[in-house]
């Protein structure tokens, strides 16, 4: 049997595994794990799962796998997660935490309400702008002015990565948008090597945007805290919001504050849902 936390960030949720008594290899088929246990129909049904590890280097390691069982290198919604099971479940009394992820060393700063971590925020390092680096072909080097045709629309992108790649695009009505639709084509779309995590927004005043997103290998999501930061940075490269202020971003699932000033900080909430077992034999079964 396995225990896990169900745990999520403004909907972004994740079954989270404590592995610091372990060593991570020995967590067989991590892959195979992640997909049965995040099933919404025949396992627990997340947006994928996170291995919470110990560290040679920092306070702790994320190990993070997407729905389809594809690895990921990092999430915002996720890591704030971290930040609260860790702190909750008495792995530590600090506050301010580094967190070794596939996207680099984050740091975290709990607030805490009631002796519990109410919301975390994140400092997501540097945006990388750079087309060759996010990785998106493209002819320019900061990528603002992308255009794909996908079916029958053509759209334009501002390319970001904050460890994972992402497009960014403005449509007129974010709500009545066909997320689906569109999202799954321009996911694989020849532009993106690595595939990529696509926003559609739409901008409400120089401090609001709304936001959803289609993540590569999980489909559309509530929320995601990479893609608020690469929205904010890709909204203030082109200039349609205040520069190194506070922005928030409004998602299915909630708000982030969102702010860009060399690094990009976000600030959000962090929940548990429910704790249980899990029958690791449902994977012979199934």
């Amino acid at each position: 049997m396995i225990k896990f936390t169900k745990m999520q960030g403004l909907g972004n949720d994740y079954v989270y595994i404590d592995c610091t008594k372990m060593e991570e290899k020995e967590v067989k088929d991590i892959s195979c794990l992640a997909k049965i246990m995040s099933d919404r129909h025949f396992g627990i049904g997340s947006d994928g799962l996170i291995l919470i590890c110990k560290s040679e280097i920092v306070d702790f390691k994320m190990v993070m796998f997407n729905q389809d069982g594809s690895q990921a290198e990092m999430c915002g919604n996720g890591i704030r997660c971290v930040g609260k099971f860790v702190y909750d479940k008495g792995l530590t009394n600090k506050t301010q935490l580094n967190i070794e992820t596939l996207a680099g060393i984050k740091k975290l700063e709990l607030h805490i309400k009631e002796e519990k971590v109410d919301t975390v925020t994140v400092d997501m390092g540097k945006p990388i702008l750079e087309a060759e680096k996010i990785p998106v072909i493209s002819e320019e080097k900061i990528v603002k002015n992308l255009k794909i045709q996908a079916l029958d629309k053509e759209f334009i992108f501002t390319c970001v990565s904050m460890g994972n790649p992402h497009a960014i695009t403005i449509v007129e009505d974010v709500d009545s948008f066909d997320v689906e639709k569109y999202g799954k084509v321009l996911e694989i779309d020849k532009h993106f090597p690595k595939k990529a995590n696509i926003e559609f927004i739409e901008i409400l005043d120089r401090n609001t945007v709304k936001m959803r997103v289609w993540e590569r290998g999980s489909g559309e999501t509530l929320a995601c805290g990479t893609g608020a930061s690469a929205t904010c940075v890709a909204c203030t490269l082109n200039g349609v919001v205040n520069e190194k202020e506070d922005i928030k971003v409004k998602l299915l699932g909630g708000e982030l504050s969102i702010k860009w000033d060399e690094n990009v900080y976000m600030t959000g909430k962090a929940r548990t849902v429910f704790e249980g077992e899990f029958n690791e034999n449902v994977r012979a079964i199934n």
